[in-house]
């Protein structure tokens, strides 16, 4: 597989691995107030569809979304069955839609993709994220989040990267306090409604992920309003230390790769 791609209006090829570190930025409204359902396969594609967004523009392009880059930048195997569920993840997201609180008692139903054209012979798809996101992508000046795409591609949990965003979030007040009922409703798990298989089922793998393969380090303890946990409360950490980094990203290597491997032997 090529590891070089040509992105849209610029004169030099990237590579893998800089495609891998471009960032996503998101308003912090976005990713704190807005309820959505999407597959892990879905997460990933709206991250890297909006990691090809440049947040200084006034519009939204039309994204080249090349599906053999796709699966390289991801660890998957390049193959016709990968091609054709990436057409049909594209087409399930172009038919879903996302609430956005607003002031008062008021929310917007927002829409992910605006449209989606496929070159069957090529592989290659042109999609324009909504233009009812730009408030959310575009000309960011304050209260927003950014992170490296690469932090998201080797987590195989839904929540991890859902949940992973939320808690960066908070990043800069490096504990926060979050209602476990609103997290489930976040999170899309409330179907989860005794703690304890929450826990295990949903924030502790998550968690294990996210620690594993991203920037953050997060632990937290539950907190009780009489016999009942109701709350609780995250303590997140930068990993500055460099050699913590290296660690992730040697795990993130090693899933993307085994992946990859797996994928391209059967």
């Amino acid at each position: 597989m090529p590891n070089n791609t040509v992105e849209p209006g610029k004169g030099r090829q990237l590579t893998i691995p800089e495609i891998r570190n471009q960032k996503v930025v998101k308003s912090n409204d976005l990713i704190q107030k807005s309820r959505f359902q999407l597959s892990l396969q879905e997460q990933k594609i709206i991250l890297y569809l909006i990691s090809k967004v440049k947040p200084d523009d006034d519009e939204f392009m039309t994204v080249k979304f090349d599906t053999v880059q796709f699966c390289n930048v991801c660890g998957i195997g390049k193959s016709g069955k990968n091609y054709i569920d990436i057409a049909n993840t594209i087409k399930r997201l172009a038919d879903k839609s996302i609430w956005i609180p607003l002031e008062g008692k008021n929310k917007a139903l927002l829409r992910w993709i605006d449209q989606a054209i496929i070159d069957e012979e090529n592989g290659v798809m042109k999609v324009k994220l909504s233009d009812l996101l730009k408030p959310y992508l575009l000309q960011l000046r304050s209260n927003f989040t950014q992170f490296e795409l690469l932090y998201t591609l080797a987590m195989k949990s839904q929540y991890s990267i859902r949940l992973y965003e939320i808690l960066k979030s908070y990043e800069y007040k490096r504990s926060i306090v979050l209602s476990i009922n609103e997290l489930k409703e976040q999170l899309f798990a409330t179907k989860y409604s005794r703690y304890p298989d929450f826990k295990r089922n949903v924030l502790d793998k998550a968690l294990k992920e996210i620690v594993e393969l991203s920037d953050l380090n997060i632990s937290y303890q539950a907190i009780k309003e009489g016999r009942t946990y109701t709350k609780f409360q995250f303590s997140i950490q930068l990993k500055s230390d460099m050699s913590e980094r290296f660690v992730v990203w040697k795990n993130i290597e090693n899933v993307i790769g085994d992946k990859q491997k797996k994928a391209s032997e059967s």
